[in-house]
């Protein structure tokens, strides 16, 4: 009997301690907009998140600096070998698309946010793979970046393709898939 009684109490401390928890946590999103919007997920028809980072020569770039265009936000890093191997689908369609006039954008342009941590390897990847894009950013933290948390990243490649009044049409657009897309958004 006794160790029922333990057991029962037991469980009454753990509800009232996983009931304080979840209250706390919903106070904070509402204390916090900020905080529940970085635990969103995207979708299509959702306005895109600015972004803001440091290029490889310290400079900062931000995604809205490039309203106007449709924009592929591309999440990848140097150590990620799918994201490299995409990279030429990338180098193609932006020498195909960059000056090219959208229903709703002029241009396109990438945006590519690095989940590294070494901005060297780093550096070195966006030469290797011929990165000609000017939009390269990253605050170095690897996983715990910023964007990627805003963004609700948990793996990569991870892209957004975005319109010139930075609202999401497309998630994930992977080798022919993105030229397709960009070809059915092109002014006829």
């Amino acid at each position: 009997m006794k160790t029922n009684k333990k057991i029962a109490v037991f469980c009454l401390v753990a509800l009232s301690l996983i009931g304080f928890s979840f209250v706390n946590k919903t106070e904070n999103s509402i204390n916090n907009p900020e905080a529940s919007s970085q635990m969103a997920v995207l979708n299509v028809g959702d306005k895109a998140p600015d972004l803001a980072y440091m290029n490889p020569e310290g400079k900062e770039m931000k995604l809205s600096d490039l309203k106007g265009k449709v924009v592929l936000i591309d999440f990848w890093a140097s150590w990620c070998r799918p994201c490299r191997m995409e990279n030429p689908n990338l180098v193609k369609a932006y020498a195909v698309y960059k000056d090219k006039k959208f229903k709703n954008g002029k241009g396109f342009e990438i945006f590519s946010v690095s989940l590294d941590n070494n901005k060297s390897k780093w550096i070195a990847a966006i030469d290797k793979d011929k990165l000609a894009w000017e939009g390269h950013v990253s605050d170095l933290k690897g996983w715990n970046a910023h964007g990627a948390s805003l963004y609700s990243v948990n793996s990569i490649p991870a892209q957004f393709l975005i319109d010139g009044e930075g609202t999401i049409i497309a998630k994930n657009l992977r080798g022919p898939a993105l030229e397709n897309a960009l070809r059915n958004l092109m002014v006829k």
